[in-house]
Parts: structure tokens; sequence; C-alpha cells
């Protein structure tokens, strides 16, 4: 998916959100394990179906289906053949090695599985993120400045000329691609640095996690992170897939989905009034 084509369904939609389907099997509602053999994929598709015209993006949190052997990779592989082609795929997977093992990553993720983008970890440099990066039309989004505790013990630590290294990262993985195929990962609860990072990377789009259970701030997220380009993937997870445990879960998922869509819709028209 080429960034023009994201901006057209961002601002089509009235939406920038991104529902993030990390489905932890024990979250599963208990009577689609009387229904279904693959009770993932069926949660899965619930979701997908309560909620794809609401959002523009799903970000498959590869952890939580490798974690259950050959038996959660077939789900994986079910869920993203059955997002449509319509919604950006992400596989939120943090990959980042030496060149020849990246290259195996990247044909994983974009010829063996139908992904638009993969999350790689950069601190092992160019030489780890270039395979990724020889696919036209497929996307790198690069961990930039994450939300938990941990980032300070790297990301925020002063590099050279009283830079940070998140800044640094930002900065040369800028030399590496152009803004139609690299995004970066930047944290919700970073709201206090998002309008900086937004000048540092004025033309590249952020995934930004961390909204919902996690408390970021929609409002000031998209304040200073937003662009005439649209600019924000919003990822929320737990808070939508897990609105309810009844039955109802799918309906009560597009209800947390759809008050997410109204309130980027107003932030969207902002943008273009301006």
């Amino acid at each position: 998916m080429t960034s023009n084509e994201l901006t057209t369904h961002i601002f089509e939609k009235g939406s920038y959100l991104c529902v993030g389907l990390d489905t932890d099997i024990h979250k599963v509602p208990s009577h689609i394990f009387n229904e279904s053999s693959d009770p993932v994929f069926s949660f899965n598709k619930a979701i997908i179906d309560a909620t794809k015209d609401l959002c523009v993006a799903y970000k498959i949190n590869t952890a939580f289906y490798e974690s259950a052997g050959l038996r959660g990779w077939e789900s994986l592989q079910r869920t993203v053949e059955y997002i449509p082609s319509t919604h950006f795929k992400i596989a939120d997977a943090k990959r980042g090695d030496i060149g020849n093992t990246s290259s195996q990553y990247a044909k994983a993720f974009f010829e063996t599985y139908p992904f638009d983008a993969i999350t790689v970890a950069p601190y092992m440099g160019r030489d780890s993120v270039a395979p990724f990066m020889q696919y036209p039309g497929k996307w790198v989004i690069l961990l930039a400045l994450t939300s938990n505790e941990g980032s300070h013990d790297f990301q925020l630590q002063p590099f050279a000329n009283n830079e940070f290294l998140y800044e640094k990262v930002i900065m040369e993985a800028q030399t590496w691609d152009g803004p139609g195929g690299l995004m970066f990962v930047v944290g919700a609860t970073r709201t206090e640095q998002i309008a900086h990072i937004r000048k540092l990377a004025p033309e590249h789009f952020f995934l930004v996690p961390g909204v919902g259970f996690q408390g970021g701030n929609l409002r000031e997220i998209s304040r200073q992170g937003l662009t005439t380009q649209g600019g924000l993937l919003v990822n929320v997870s737990r808070a939508i897939i897990y609105a309810s445990s009844q039955k109802n879960f799918a309906e009560e998922a597009r209800i947390i989905a759809q008050q997410y869509q109204i309130e980027m819709s107003e932030y969207l028209k902002e943008v273009k009034s301006n």
C-alpha cells in the first residue's frame, strides 16, 4: 500500500484507527471454544467484521500467535488473509538481526504472509534494516520512542551534542528511506515529545500504540502529530477487542471503535480546515 493510498483511506473514512489483534487465547470468550476449532481466528474474524468500516489498519502482535506454536501460526495466517486488502496490515514482530537473517524475516512477512508492514528494532544498524526495505510497496516501522519504563535505559540517554539516542535513530533512519516506506513507532504516553518528533520527521507516518488501557491522550496525540497527509496510525488493542467477554463482544468492540472513529474524524476536519 502506498502512502497516497493510506492517506486516501484515512480521509475517506475519517479515521486513522489501527485495531490491534493482540489476541490472548485466555481472554477469548468461552462460548467460542464450543463453536470453533480455531477460536483465535473466529474471535479475530468477528472483531474484523465489526470494525473494518471504522479503521484503516490492523496490527497483529505475532508473540500472541508464536507462543501457540504451529496452531498459532495457522491462526495468524488465516487472520491476515481475512483482513480486507483495503486495510493496512502490520506485523508487530519487532525483528532486527544481521542482514541474511533479516532477509529471511522480510521474506516471511512480506512474501509468505501478505503483510504491508513490519515493526523493526534499529539497534543493530542500517544493514539489519535494509533487507526489509527491498520490497516495493512494503513498509518498515522503526522503533523510535516507546512508552515502556525501560525506554529510559537507552532511548532517552544523551548521545552526542546533547542529542537523545532516539533522536539520533530518527534522523539517521531518514537517510535510509523516505516517508513512502518508513514509519516510526512513537508511544502514546510520550505526548510531551510528539510535537518535537513531528519536527524531526515532518513527513513520515507515526504508529502510535498506547491509547486505551495504557492511558494515551488521543486529543493531544492528534493535535501534535497529525499532518495534511494524515501522518498517524493510532493503535488501540485491549480497549476494543476486550470490550466484552460475553457473546456480544463484537458489538461492544464496535461501539468502542466507533467512539474513537468519531473523535478522529473531528480532528481530521480540523487539519483539513487549517
